[in-house]
């Protein structure tokens, strides 16, 4: 006797369910950093209290996002705990950022190169963890260039005449990272797909 049940639809694959808000999320990166980056560059020779309040959010910017990332993993089973590492170190720059601005440039440079290469490997890690889903070497390659940018961060600090500049260049091109990765997670997991 034939069963009358019909067989189960097969639900969509947990990468391609992570990939829309995902994608969402890195465009709103992208948005973000496009504007910071534009925003520090006007006042990147000082620490004028715009530059300094600049500062202190895009760590905060990030706190936010890995929590709407974590969010949006828990469905898929992503890499949480490299997010909630992320969401420490961003939290912990934000409070040292806090008390560098008061001590000038240099002592800024450090705080956000040590950031830099931290988070930088954490985002290594958590794009080689989810290259299942597609559209991960951008992030990839940005993690790995965050750390060798952190470094140069913190060998900047001990020049004369250092600069916010380098900070503005490398949020921007960390947003360019986060358009492109937005734009293949598009290409790889589109509606229907898995």
């Amino acid at each position: 006797m034939a069963s009358s049940v019909a067989p189960p639809t097969p639900s969509p694959a947990p990468a391609a369910a992570a990939a829309a808000p995902l994608r969402r999320l890195y465009f709103v990166r992208f948005a973000f950093a496009a504007v910071w980056a534009a925003l520090l560059f006007t006042t990147a020779r000082s620490l004028e209290p715009l530059g300094a309040t600049l500062l202190v959010i895009y760590p905060l910017f990030d706190v936010a996002c890995a929590v709407v990332d974590i969010r949006s993993a828990r469905a898929g089973r992503g890499p949480l705990r490299g997010l909630y590492a992320n969401v420490a170190l961003s939290t912990l720059t934000a409070a040292g950022l806090v008390a560098a601005v008061a001590s000038g440039i240099p002592a800024v440079l450090r705080v956000w190169g040590a950031w830099a290469i931290t988070a930088g490997l954490v985002q290594l890690l958590v794009g080689i963890l989810r290259r299942g889903m597609g559209g991960q070497w951008p992030m990839i390659a940005s993690g790995a260039l965050s750390t060798l940018a952190g470094a140069s961060f913190v060998a900047q600090a001990g020049k004369d005449g250092a600069s916010l500049a380098s900070l503005a260049g490398y949020a921007f091109l960390g947003g360019v990272f986060f358009l492109v990765s937005a734009l293949r997670l598009g290409r790889t997991a589109p509606a229907g797909r898995g």
